[in-house]
């Protein structure tokens, strides 16, 4: 199972249904330019353009939805470099559908 169905799985567990993905970070940069998000669960690690290069690109593009890097990079570097690139916050995998619920509701504002 991708880390995309996991997410989406995970989404739903939670009562967040309403869901769109890409299978990279070219296809990423396409959709935020064809629809608005309230989020978006970017994996570093993602077929041609990495994660870390779109949500740049999103930025520069001055799109200004709450970002959420989802990735195995533990390391303090990494997280750091998500959070200057402009990543609203960041999640480790393996992580259970309560910590991306808490995740999302952070980034967007939503209340329980």
């Amino acid at each position: 199972m991708t880390i995309r169905r996991v997410i989406i799985k995970s989404l739903a567990l939670v009562g967040i249904t309403d869901t769109a993905e890409a299978s990279s970070g070219e296809e990423a940069l396409r959709g935020c330019a064809a629809e608005r998000f309230d989020v978006i669960l970017m994996d570093w690690n993602m077929p041609g353009m990495s994660g870390i290069d779109a949500l740049r690109h999103l930025r520069e593009a001055g799109i200004k939805t709450p970002i959420i890097m989802v990735t195995t990079e533990a390391e303090k570097s990494r997280v750091i470099e998500a959070i200057r690139s402009g990543a609203t916050d960041y999640l480790i995998k393996p992580f259970t559908p309560e910590q991306l619920a808490a995740k999302v509701k952070r980034a967007t504002g939503m209340t329980e």
